[in-house]
């Protein structure tokens, strides 16, 4: 059983609950988040009976979250390199239940590990899709002394159920990390987009499943965005976002998740 409390006095940014008997411990580093506004109809269309788009400033947000996964099971925090460290990209968008918890409900999510993509399916019942994923760290021509990083992104196989169209749906992101943001000079909507502590599932028994996963505050820095080609998010039925992106990254954040419940 998992076991879960609340711990007193939990500011922004920070969890409200505890996770004491993970099911699972996860580490999701060197992740970037890109954020657009959409209208609130167009998010709520795509989401399931149960859930509503949850908006900050009259708008809906959806967010394109590349990033490097390590995953460990067991009191002893083992993890095989080969099968549990592996590159995802996730397209998300963020909701409230009809219990008013909030959470995060993910349109797709792409990883490089069969059996990372087997099991999650299985047992979270996420939209996992098979991917050729790489994270590569290096340095610009026009600037040597700054590093960026460079995700990309081709769907392999679309998973039981998955739209045709989703098949070789690809992603190419590059980024430049920048300075760390205070903890302090984080704002509400900064708050909003990344301090998420429940996602939400398919539904089963007439209602979204949903699982806790507790990390401590993100260490978050400013990015500039140099490079994006993406088809992720059109590919999960969004149209197609209008602007520049709001542009998060993080080294990241150790994780604890809880067992599925209702």
């Amino acid at each position: 059983m998992t076991v879960e409390s609340v711990p007193p006095g939990a500011g922004p940014g920070e969890c409200p609950f505890t996770v004491e008997r993970p099911v699972m411990r996860q580490r999701w580093e060197r992740l970037t988040f890109l954020h657009w506004a959409y209208e609130p109809d167009a998010v709520q269309a795509l989401l399931p009976a149960g859930l509503a788009a949850e908006a900050h400033a009259g708008a809906a947000w959806v967010s394109l979250v590349p990033f490097f996964m390590r995953v460990t099971t067991g009191r002893a925090g083992v993890g095989v390199p080969w099968a549990s460290y592996f590159p995802e990209t996730n397209v998300r968008t963020y909701v409230r239940d009809e219990q008013g918890r909030p959470g995060i409900w993910f349109f797709s999510l792409d990883a490089a590990r069969l059996s990372a993509v087997v099991t999650a399916r299985t047992t979270y019942r996420l939209p996992y899709f098979w991917s050729a994923m790489r994270l590569d760290e290096g340095r610009t021509d026009e600037d040597a002394a700054a590093g960026t990083t460079t995700y990309t992104c081709r769907r392999r196989w679309p998973g039981p159920g998955g739209a045709a169209s989703r098949a070789g749906a690809t992603s190419r992101v590059t980024v430049r990390p920048g300075e760390r943001i205070a903890p302090g000079a984080l704002d509400a909507r900064d708050h909003f987009l990344t301090a998420r502590f429940r996602l939400f599932s398919p539904v089963r028994s007439g209602a979204p499943r949903t699982a806790r996963a507790w990390h401590p505050p993100w260490p978050l820095r400013r990015a500039e965005l140099l490079d994006l080609d993406d088809t992720l998010l059109t590919a999960a039925g969004l149209p197609a976002p209008v602007g520049d992106p709001l542009v998060h990254c993080s080294p990241g954040v150790d994780v604890r998740i809880g067992r599925p419940e209702s």
